[in-house]
């Protein structure tokens, strides 16, 4: 199989390449320049995709015997995946990039181009397994290594797109394992920290990059019955489930902290109530995808019992599932709506919801709405 190894210089994409050329593959290293500010250095675990970056993966490709190129997708990244993280901000919403990135840059881009150069497959170092069966379906299911596990970020992955994915680490059972082999191999990469936060925010200051790209006006704090309760700069860089930086003067009459509960961008208003409100009971998604074939269930608009996930690294939640389609004006709307056994807390429009039936991913949506037993918004005009 001609496989097309993504290299993004860590150490998880240096050894799935090495096994992919273990399995006997024919195997070509690439690595995506992503960044428009290419001498951006690392700084431990912050940032990716940089100059540094690049060495490692050349450093890893030239020590397996691979060829090995960069390719420059950073105007893809930013229109695909950068701008549409400020719009969504700007929308009141709260987006997963990392999403995004797999979905439009990964397995879009990079697979577009691979399968036109010839090549099978892409191989990434992310922890999550695709099983194939005998009619020749796919279906990605969890790694083996659940605390590690990235099934999530790949939710946004078609049944075609599996076809075509490579997951060398899937039975790895810890990360432990890969820094060993990798040591043992030589790669120099061996011990070199994992990416955490926005890539292209190297230094962690979501608030201070918005309030460079969105234009901020003062607006209204309010609380979860409507009264007024202070100012704030700019209802964009607010998040749902946000305590800190509210900065309201005046307590809440129980004492306890307030949260942020919803965001009106076009009200620009920021509402603001107690942690218990936070709790949400029933989903709403839209630009639904299937991991996989979709359960006759989800066709045919019956409910189906499912595990719901809405953050990387969040334990599921069981929940009930259905998709209903509504017609208005010859425009059909789709939406995944998920009603859950127990409430989930902080959940905001923006974000991915990903389906489960045991390890199996189902397939994702992004959530459009979440709603709260206790609370209608409504009460807030």
């Amino acid at each position: 199989m001609k496989v097309l190894a993504a290299m993004s210089g860590g150490v998880d994409s240096a050894v799935a390449a090495a096994r992919a050329v273990d399995a006997g593959h024919d195997v070509v290293g690439v690595h995506l320049a992503l960044s428009r500010m290419p001498g951006t250095l690392r700084t431990g675990s912050r940032g990716c995709c940089t100059v540094e970056d690049s060495n490692d993966a050349w450093r890893a490709a030239d020590q397996l015997g691979i060829p090995y190129y960069v390719w420059d997708f950073s105007e893809r990244f930013k229109e695909d995946v950068v701008d549409d993280f400020v719009a969504e901000y700007a929308a009141g919403r709260t987006p997963n990039p990392c999403m995004r990135c797999n979905e439009r840059i990964k397995f879009a881009a990079l697979l577009e181009k691979a399968l036109a150069l010839g090549f099978d497959a892409v191989c990434t170092g992310h922890y999550a397994k695709v099983i194939e069966h005998a009619d020749g379906s796919r279906e990605l299911h969890r790694a083996a290594d659940w605390a590690k596990d990235q099934s999530y970020v790949l939710g946004v992955l078609t049944h075609e797109q599996l076809k075509h994915s490579y997951f060398p680490l899937a039975e790895t059972p810890s990360k432990a394992e890969v820094r060993a082999e990798a040591a043992e191999r030589g790669f120099t990469v061996a011990n070199k920290p994992d990416s955490h936060d926005i890539c292209f925010i190297p230094d962690g200051d979501t608030r201070g990059w918005l309030e460079e790209r969105i234009e901020m006006t003062e607006g209204d704090i309010v609380d979860h019955k409507g009264n007024d309760l202070g100012k704030h700069p700019g209802a964009n860089a607010f998040t749902v489930g946000q305590r800190r930086g509210l900065k309201i003067g005046k307590p809440a009459d129980d004492g306890k902290p307030r949260f942020v509960l919803e965001i009106r961008p076009k009200e620009n208003k920021v509402v603001v109530g107690p942690q218990d409100l936070l709790e949400v009971d029933r989903l709403r998604g839209i630009k639904i995808s299937w991991a996989g074939l979709p359960l006759p269930a989800a066709e045919a608009g019956d409910e189906f019992e499912c595990m719901v996930q809405v953050r990387a690294h969040a334990d599921p939640v069981p929940a009930r599932a259905f998709v209903t389609a509504e017609t208005d004006d010859d425009d059909v709307a789709t939406e995944l709506v998920v009603d859950l056994d127990g409430p989930l807390k902080g959940v905001a429009p923006g974000q991915t919801m990903v389906l489960y039936q045991g390890t199996r991913v189902l397939g994702q949506a992004t959530i459009n709405s979440a709603r709260s037993r206790d609370w209608d918004p409504a009460a807030v005009s």
